[in-house]
């Protein structure tokens, strides 16, 4: 009997919503790492991933993204002396669009994930996109949105021809047109604070 054939990696599986899962495995290596190191970054079994906050820096995708759904949940590790959430200086942010040489602040397009202002739209070092939303809608929406520090707040960001939207627990926050750049790998940043991700999904349109 011929012997078996050596296993070929595979690309990840699709969900059965067209989705793909951006975390594969354990291993810190699958991502760029910039600023940040294998002893700040941690990825559980199940693809959830911890970040110490501490260097500054974020993980990014090696591969560029263009037009696309990203779907992912975040969570504040909530300090035992928190009384009050709107006092609470979790940073971090969602920063699209990648370009230039690695560094902590790249150009690109940010969704903020600070805690006190989930869902804006701005540009980073460069990047430009200009919000439709007036500050104050952006405001109440996402008090009405977010969820207490320490609990999983899921978000969605679509990126299509330059408009992007952000979504928080299914409440629109943001949402802006004439980005740029418009394509480029996808990373989160370790800004100050404890910080998990889980459940990190993209789906392309086409």
């Amino acid at each position: 009997m011929p012997p078996a054939p050596a296993a070929i990696a595979s690309e990840p599986a699709q969900d059965d919503d067209g989705f793909t899962p951006l975390v594969e495995g354990t291993d810190p290596s699958q991502f760029d790492l910039v600023g940040i190191n294998t002893e700040t970054i941690t990825i559980s079994e199940d693809g959830e991933i911890a970040l110490s906050g501490n260097p500054h820096g974020y993980f990014a995708t090696k591969e560029s993204f263009e037009d696309y759904v990203l779907q992912f949940e975040f969570m504040y590790e909530r300090p035992d002396d928190l009384r009050n959430d709107a006092l609470f200086p979790g940073n971090s942010g969602l920063l699209i669009h990648i370009q230039g040489e690695p560094k902590v602040w790249p150009k690109c397009v940010e969704v903020q994930l600070k805690n006190s202002d989930v869902g804006r739209l701005l540009g980073v070092a460069g990047g430009t996109i200009q919000s439709e939303r007036p500050g104050q809608a952006i405001s109440q929406s996402r008090a009405e949105a977010i969820q207490p520090v320490g609990q999983w707040n899921r978000m969605e960001v679509t990126c299509q021809g330059g408009r992007v939207t952000a979504v928080l627990n299914d409440i629109l926050i943001d949402e802006g047109a004439g980005a740029d750049p418009q394509s480029g790998p996808i990373g989160f940043q370790s800004e100050g604070r404890p910080i998990r991700f889980r459940n990190l999904r993209i789906k392309p349109i086409e």
